[in-house]
């Protein structure tokens, strides 16, 4: 038995590397079942956001299987605060059926304040440490230079076969600065 049932996570996972495996990791660990939401679902073709919902979520199918689930979480243009927590536990549930007890993160700022406006819920919030001094900006510059081997160094080995879908992704999106969020 896991300590807890339902464990979920935001990102925009562009790209996905062994900083979020190694988050993800640890929430597979713990939760019988794992949310994960892909943020800013209705962004691609962009520097920032290249890739697409669909490509995202095979990319983490091919690392995870079915161990996942993986939904789109489109922007809503209100920031880091209770408004988007209510949107995301409102995802959830919609998705789930029920509130996580679990919210996994990899980034620094408590993410939990995200939920103080609901009464009454317990959740549960685990902080990741960055171990492993990478960035979803920095894979994207490895692509774009076409330097597999630092690439490599960082990505799981489930993806490797991705390289050149990626790189021909990023390369493209490069100088698309636009974004399409609210």
């Amino acid at each position: 038995m896991k300590p807890y049932k339902l464990g979920i996570t935001v990102g925009r996972f562009q790209t996905f590397h062994n900083g979020h495996k190694d988050m993800l990791d640890k929430a597979v660990e713990l939760c019988g079942e794992v949310g994960v939401f892909i943020g800013s679902s209705q962004e691609s073709g962009t520097y920032k956001n290249p890739f697409s919902y669909e490509y995202r979520k095979h990319l983490l199918k091919a690392v995870y299987g079915d161990r996942l689930k993986i939904y789109p979480l489109p922007d809503i243009g209100v920031g880091n605060n209770s408004t988007w927590g209510d949107y995301v536990l409102k995802n959830v549930t919609e998705r789930f059926g029920k509130s996580p007890d679990l919210l996994i993160s990899g980034k620094e700022i408590r993410r939990i304040d995200w939920f103080d406006s609901v009464k009454g819920l317990t959740i549960a919030e685990l902080y990741i440490p960055k171990t492993i001094d990478i960035s979803a900006t920095q894979m994207r510059e490895y692509l774009i230079n076409g330097d597999i081997d630092c690439w490599k160094e960082y990505s799981p080995e489930a993806l490797w076969g991705e390289f050149e879908t990626m790189k021909q992704t990023v390369s493209a999106a490069r100088e698309n600065k636009e974004t399409a969020s609210i």
